[in-house]
């Protein structure tokens, strides 16, 4: 078992947590006035999922990191790569057309102004195309009654998906980035939370019986990260 390198946080809280990220690597969350000793045994105890599951990372593309924003710059798009243009204009907006999204911007040198209108496009693109994916779903699957009592296209920073107890769903606007298979599937993973609201044995043969190449399905996904 290789050293494992970790930052610590100390806040209010009542209890240790580990937080894995492909770039970010380990940071361990403590309450305050943990000692250094106590979190290297929990580390320790932890190291084989920890091990386990940054190997699963490696090789995982950023949808976001190491972009400068720049013409030329390849940026993608439901699953498809496309080459980034920048057009100097006096208005701001943004054209999709053969392999090319191109962006008319009025400073074509600030990559600032560039990263936040291309933003603001992928959220408007996703609030278009999920929500007409989540009610064809839902109409296919119709005798399973999946009935959430909301809808939200929000971006996360570390969720694909989420389903809370009162049946909301809340699908992250990133994965509009990503092909129309994995969106689909994390719609049905988040729609399947509620008639089974943790990931217990019965929430996976739900899963299985929608989705049968599930599994597939999640370590594509896994494939790429958020930050």
């Amino acid at each position: 078992m290789e050293s494992l390198n970790y930052k610590v946080i100390f806040s209010n809280r009542r209890s240790i947590s580990i937080v894995l990220h492909p770039a970010k690597g380990i940071t361990v969350r403590a309450p305050y006035r943990t000692s250094l000793k106590t979190i290297e045994k929990f580390v320790f105890q932890k190291a084989g999922w920890i091990q386990k599951t940054l190997n699963k990372y490696k090789g995982a593309k950023s949808l976001n990191e190491d972009k400068r924003f720049a013409a030329g710059e390849k940026i993608i798009f439901m699953g498809r790569e496309y080459e980034l243009k920048v057009t100097l204009s006096a208005r701001d907006y943004i054209t999709l057309h053969d392999n090319i999204i191109e962006i008319y911007v009025s400073n074509e040198n600030d990559p600032h102004m560039i990263r936040s209108k291309l933003n603001r496009w992928y959220i408007n693109k996703a609030r278009e195309i999920i929500p007409g994916r989540i009610i064809e779903i839902i109409n296919k699957y119709n005798n399973y009654a999946f009935v959430p009592t909301g809808i939200r296209i929000r971006k996360m920073k570390s969720r694909w998906g989420s389903c809370n107890s009162k049946g909301r769903v809340t699908i992250n606007s990133e994965l509009v980035k990503v092909n129309a298979k994995l969106i689909d599937y994390v719609i049905v993973h988040e729609l399947c939370h509620l008639k089974c609201h943790n990931h217990g044995s019965e929430f996976y043969r739900l899963l299985q019986s929608l989705v049968p190449d599930y599994e597939a399905l999640r370590k594509e996904l896994r494939t790429y990260h958020l930050e």
